[in-house]
């Protein structure tokens, strides 16, 4: 099983790197070996720096079935914004009400080489988004207007760091 990264360990900080096309046989196995690990931890999402490397690599339990993707970018953003309550398997026991869009336009790499584009609406699109800011050195806790359980442990997990809220 895949080690889960736990904050404040610094490659949740880091901005990750793009991963070369065509996929090579390391990035396809890695993304399979993410699928297991993301419902061993009980997860819908899980971002290739919650298992210790930093690429551009996510997977989402999504409706049908488990989905990677590679390279996500968000195209688009709706206006209309929703406010949900958001915790992340590397920051445990810790949640807080996080606003985004509901709908976004996402571009992504699929583990067969292809490039798609397509919208995201509710729940899927908030989970892209959250994969998407680990991606970017981004974790919930930084767009949190308000924890809702866990303050108590928010020091343990943001050592040295300045927390806005």
């Amino acid at each position: 099983m895949l080690p889960l990264v736990i904050a404040p360990d610094p490659i949740l900080r880091k901005v990750t790197e793009q991963v070369s096309l065509p996929l090579s046989a390391e990035v396809q196995a890695l993304a399979k070996q993410m699928f297991p690990a993301m419902k061993h931890y009980d997860g819908i999402g899980l971002a290739a720096p919650q298992v210790g490397r930093s690429l551009q690599l996510m997977v989402v339990n999504t409706p049908l079935e488990p989905t990677a993707y590679v390279n996500p970018v968000i195209l688009k953003r709706s206006w209309k914004k929703v406010a949900m309550e958001e915790g992340c398997l590397s920051i445990p026991g810790v949640f807080g009400i996080v606003k985004r869009p509901q709908k976004i336009l996402a571009r992504y790499v699929t583990l067969g080489g292809q490039t798609r584009e397509e919208w995201l609406d509710g729940l899927m699109a908030r989970v892209y988004q959250h994969e998407v800011d680990h991606l970017n050195g981004v974790l919930f806790i930084d767009k949190t207007k308000e924890i809702t359980q866990g303050s108590e442990l928010l020091a343990k997990y943001t050592q040295n760091e300045k927390i806005k809220m």
